[in-house]
């Protein structure tokens, strides 16, 4: 069997979603790869329980990584000012120190903090670009789209221009799209994988997505963590 490749969405909380995908969803061997496109943490009710298992995995041998989220920069932003500390809680923070048992970022055991530090903001890969929100193309020479970190975690733009990164393609989360408007951009410059697993209330949302990359084909795995 070949080698397969998986990018998963933006997770948010939802563990026992995470791993119903992972383990009977597109059952993940350690001979596969897993990609997480960032929002690992915040608004679901179980953002220790994700990264446990990712923690799990990876002890485990198999080949997992993630990049950075705009969740995961706010949390490690908020210990420094009541400004970054009431952004982070405002957009789901509260469920992530709820899940450590936690008063505030500093009582997060570090070993949580230094993973999500140590997330890079951008994988690059043969053909794709791995990326929590996408990239800016209005940076100037010498600077480039790969150059703007704020962008690669909160830009909302469509915008991708293939011949200035090596004729790759964008995967990307962090806005949420219905189930049909992400399986219309697996033919498009930017794959869109953020179905909203958080949320069920939006027609058509409510789920987790699993893109095999070799495939195109997409797994999708209801919320089962509300």
């Amino acid at each position: 069997m070949s080698r397969r490749v998986f990018v998963i969405g933006d997770v948010h909380g939802c563990a026992r979603t995470l791993r119903e995908l992972v383990i009977r969803g597109v059952r993940l061997t350690p001979s596969d790869t897993l990609y997480l496109l960032g929002d690992l943490i915040d608004r679901g009710p179980d953002s220790k329980g994700v990264l446990d298992f990712i923690f799990e995995l990876t002890a485990a041998g198999y080949n997992v990584a993630s990049v950075q989220g705009n969740h995961e920069e706010m949390c490690l932003r908020a210990p420094y000012g009541r400004p970054a500390m009431d952004m982070w809680t405002s957009n789901g923070g509260l469920t992530t120190l709820a899940s450590f048992l936690a008063d505030g970022p500093g009582d997060i055991p570090h070993r949580y903090l230094q993973y999500l530090g140590s997330l890079p903001p951008y994988i690059l890969l043969d053909h794709f670009v791995i990326v929590h929100a996408g990239l800016n193309f209005d940076r100037e020479p010498p600077f480039g789209p790969l150059d703007d970190t704020e962008a690669m975690l909160w830009t909302r733009s469509d915008v991708v221009e293939r011949q200035r990164i090596g004729g790759r393609r964008l995967i990307c989360g962090h806005t949420m799209v219905t189930r049909q408007r992400l399986e219309a951009s697996l033919k498009s410059d930017k794959i869109m994988l953020d179905n909203g697993c958080v949320t069920a209330r939006f027609p058509d949302m409510g789920y987790l997505a699993a893109l095999e990359l070799n495939s195109m084909r997409v797994v999708f795995q209801e919320n089962i963590d509300q």
